[in-house]
């Protein structure tokens, strides 16, 4: 088994390398760095970009934290070990121009030890909130990620896109977050039938999708002309984004019952958002066909 010194090194190469690819995407800021440490034990490099020529506001962020672990995220867990180790790679972004799609990908490696036992897994995912649905962006995200799981398992691809279906879902909107992607939990090899060594060598390439992944679909998009009423929706469906973070999202939860950095774990929250009351999408307009779109069970690879 790989060890957690080694995962987390290989995290932090990829932090890196995607702060790199980002500032020269970005073209018009650079990324602030702070190194913190938590209470509890271990820290973290946040990354963060503010009002640069693409991003409004966006973060890379990697973390290795350790200590014990409290009774409520052991009672989700359904344990009673109490050390844990945990580290891994957030990154969400949110652009200016709302024909710009945000995106948020997580890698991470979690483990817990009591005495000689140890549990251990690994997780993440990426996945891409559109403001307005790009048909032909969104069947060559979800093709890129089936390829990358394909070498691996033709059984993942499959079942990380109908889990990313599943918890990206606002159930209070009934709609999904975006055209979601994959997602993953606890994945070992007692029930992935891959090695740890491969396990590890999917998680970093889903890391290092990133990069290619966002530079396509912010190159294509970024220079398109929007109206102030397209700024507008693009507020609205932020709010969506804030609402699913603050209600549902694990990692938000973890992060704050675990005393972590709590501006790296509210990084994700958009700059401005805005919660019209009762909004109603006019029939036929391209707002009314995202919200079309914002449907479990879409299959973008063969749409």
């Amino acid at each position: 088994m790989i060890s957690k010194e080694d995962i987390s090194a290989e995290y932090q190469k990829i932090q890196s390398n995607i702060v790199d690819g980002l500032t020269v995407l970005d073209g018009g800021a650079l990324f602030e760095e702070e190194n913190w440490k938590r209470l509890g034990g271990g820290g973290g490099r946040s990354k963060v970009i503010q009002n640069g020529a693409l991003v409004e506001k966006g973060g890379v962020n990697y973390s290795a934290v350790y200590g014990k672990l409290p009774d409520t995220i052991k009672k989700a867990f359904k344990t009673d070990k109490e050390d844990f180790f945990a580290t891994g790679v957030s990154i969400v972004l949110h652009p200016h121009n709302p024909w710009v799609p945000i995106v948020h990908m997580n890698i991470r490696y979690f483990e817990m030890q009591t005495g000689d036992e140890t549990m251990q897994w690994f997780g993440g995912g990426i996945d891409v909130t559109p403001h307005y649905v790009i048909e032909d962006d969104a069947k060559f995200f979800h093709q890129h990620l089936k390829n990358i799981c394909d070498k691996y398992s033709l059984d993942f691809y499959p079942k990380f896109k109908n889990w990313a279906d599943d918890y990206f879902f606002i159930k209070h909107r009934n709609e999904t977050r975006g055209i979601g992607g994959i997602f993953y939990d606890r994945l070992t090899p007692m029930n992935t039938e891959i090695s740890w060594e491969q396990i590890f060598e999917f998680s970093k390439a889903i890391g290092n999708s990133f990069l290619p992944i966002y530079t396509k679909l912010a190159t294509e998009n970024r220079e398109k002309h929007s109206t102030l009423e397209e700024k507008q929706w693009q507020y609205q469906r932020r709010s969506r984004y804030a609402e699913f973070n603050l209600v549902y999202d694990s990692g938000t939860k973890f992060g704050l019952e675990t005393d972590g950095r709590i501006e790296s774990i509210l990084m994700s929250m958009p700059p401005m958002a805005s919660w019209v009351y009762d909004y109603k999408a006019i029939p036929g307009s391209l707002e009314a066909k995202t919200l079309a779109l914002l449907n479990k069970g879409i299959d973008w690879v063969n749409k």
